[in-house]
Order: structure tokens, then C-alpha cells, then sequence
């Protein structure tokens, strides 16, 4: 009836309960219920604006240690260790 993942089985077992209750007092309506545990994004927008931030976030971060291993060894050579 539901996975092993916690957030599908709530709302299954949710929508069985409530099912057999309806049942349970001769009533034809039924529930239906549905989970969206994750959040999508449908914009192409929004995708293409994440990727632009983690791309400079990474090039900064990718020109900024080189410099700093760098001068590391400076240090070492200075002090002769």
C-alpha cells in the first residue's frame, strides 16, 4: 500500500482511513488525496538563475585557493620548516 519512505505512507494510509470510514456510514463519496513532498521548479528561470549562482560561486571559490596554498608555502619556505 505505501513505501518505505515515511512521507508517502501518511497520506496513504490518511486516504485509507478516511475511505473506510465514509464506508463505514453507507456514504458513495470518496477522498483522494495526493503528497508532493518535494518542491519542483517548473521555471526554467529559476533553474537557469541557480545554475549562474553556484557557476560563480564555484569560479570564485576556484580562483581564490590557489593563492592561498600558495602563499602557505611562502610561509613554510620564510620560516624554513
Amino acid at each position: 500500500l505505501c513505501s518505505i519512505e515515511p512521507t508517502n505512507c501518511l497520506p496513504v494510509l490518511v486516504n485509507v482511513l478516511s475511505n473506510a470510514f465514509l464506508r463505514l456510514f453507507n456514504s458513495t463519496a470518496r477522498i483522494r488525496i495526493w503528497s508532493s513532498p518535494f518542491y519542483r521548479m517548473e521555471s526554467s528561470q529559476v533553474k537557469e538563475s541557480l545554475f549562474t549562482f553556484f557557476l560563480t560561486y564555484m569560479l570564485t571559490l576556484a580562483a581564490g585557493l590557489p593563492p592561498h596554498f600558495a602563499m602557505s608555502s611562502m610561509e613554510d619556505y620564510k620560516v624554513k620548516s
